[in-house]
């Protein structure tokens, strides 16, 4: 997999978990692979080391995607050190506060939709003015990384999250159809219980025996998915959310 790459994929929170591991999947295809992270440098270095060490070219940026100059200053490093861009995995994102919906503050809900719906416009859009014929690219692919908790609401203990990633299957239902005769498709996946550092571990332990798969996901698994949709494979699926939760519907 040496010299340039005919695929440059950014992959936000790509330093563990369902990022990870989709940075790794896309390394080993031969993508030449961004991966962003916001504090865990040395994870993030690892899985560039990983490509690396494979014979793919990878790269590792910091990067806030809630904070505009930061996404600006991503995507002009990813022109400069990969090339032409022409997939985004829009990945990073948080919980936020566990707790009733009467007990949240107005910070705790500008953090969750800054990180996990404003980051999404603001990744969506650079890649766009990139990717899109309209510009002069030459198309491409975003996928979405939702959840099936936007079906649920996650009463008690989740609902601003859920309601954050209901805005994610919005955006991608809206932008898939604007952007689809620009050379563009937008998806989405939403993964149930996924076995990463986002669920508490005894989550894990007490749910996962109880869906219909008898165990949560592992990150490797929603990759796959992810991987399947920023691929031609995939060449006419747009608007689409793919569930990948273990039969939970």
């Amino acid at each position: 997999m040496n010299g340039l790459s005919n695929h440059v994929t950014v992959v936000t929170g790509g330093s563990r978990g369902i990022g990870a591991a989709t940075a790794l999947l896309c390394g080993q295809k031969g993508h030449a692979v961004c991966v962003t992270y916001r504090e865990q440098a040395n994870q993030a270095e690892a899985v560039v080391a990983a490509i690396e060490d494979a014979g793919g070219r990878a790269i590792a940026v910091q990067t806030d995607t809630a904070v505009e100059a930061d996404v600006t200053r991503l995507f002009e490093t990813v022109d400069e050190r990969l090339g032409p861009l022409t997939g985004l995995v829009n990945n990073a994102g948080i919980y936020g506060p566990r707790i009733r919906f009467d007990a949240l503050q107005n910070a705790d809900v500008e953090q969750v939709l800054a990180v996990n719906v404003r980051a999404l416009f603001q990744c969506s859009k650079e890649a766009i003015l990139r990717m899109s014929t309209r510009y002069g690219g030459k198309g491409g692919a975003i996928v979405n990384v939702s959840s099936i908790a936007a079906k649920f609401g996650v009463p008690g203990s989740g609902v601003l999250y859920a309601a954050s990633k209901g805005a994610v299957n919005s955006l991608t239902i809206g932008l898939s159809q604007e952007v689809a005769g620009e050379g563009i498709r937008v998806n989405a996946v939403a993964p149930g219980l996924t076995a990463t550092d986002m669920p508490p571990p005894e989550r894990l332990d007490r749910d996962g025996p109880n869906l219909p798969f008898g165990r949560a996901g592992q990150p490797e698994e929603v990759a796959n998915a992810i991987y399947w949709l920023l691929t031609d494979k995939a060449s006419y699926v747009a608007g689409a959310n793919m569930d990948v939760s273990g039969g939970r519907v």
